[in-house]
């Protein structure tokens, strides 16, 4: 069986930002020579998300204000009407891990013939929530 595991190292200046990662993830699955297998691609952050969706900037658009609707950045500071526990750790990122949790830490792609076995509209991305810090994706890859 071959193996191969890497790193990609994200560092968004903005808090939130959807970026495409699907062209580094197909160069990774071509190095490693697997012809058939796995690929995961995991965020490696509580407040980032790996997701497969449609390349389109509206559905992306779409995305940002429906998770803000559903988790705002500042939904007040008092816990009793609506504020964040979490942020009482002087962080102020509990929206961001909230977002995570919806749009998901991970995707797992099959491997045919020696390429992403997707559908024809599908893409990978990487979702920041709480961007302007490094962090990790962690592209694991498995299979003959």
């Amino acid at each position: 069986m071959k193996t191969l595991t890497k790193e990609l190292w994200m560092d968004i200046p903005k808090r939130r930002q959807i970026i495409s990662i699907h062209n580094e993830v197909e160069q990774l699955v071509s190095q490693s020579g697997v012809q058939d297998g796995l690929c995961l691609v995991n965020a490696m952050h509580i407040t980032a998300s790996v997701f497969i969706n449609d390349n389109e900037s509206g559905l992306h658009a779409d995305y940002d204000r429906w998770l803000e609707q559903l988790a705002p950045f500042d939904a007040g500071s008092d816990p009793a009407t609506g504020g964040y526990l979490h942020n009482r750790t002087g962080e102020d990122n509990a929206d961001a891990h909230h977002k995570r949790q919806i749009m998901g830490r991970e995707v797992v792609v099959a491997i045919t013939d020696g390429r992403l076995h997707l559908g024809p509209w599908e893409h990978i991305f990487y979702y920041e929530f709480d961007g302007r810090r490094r962090k990790r994706i962690l592209v694991k890859i498995i299979g003959e």
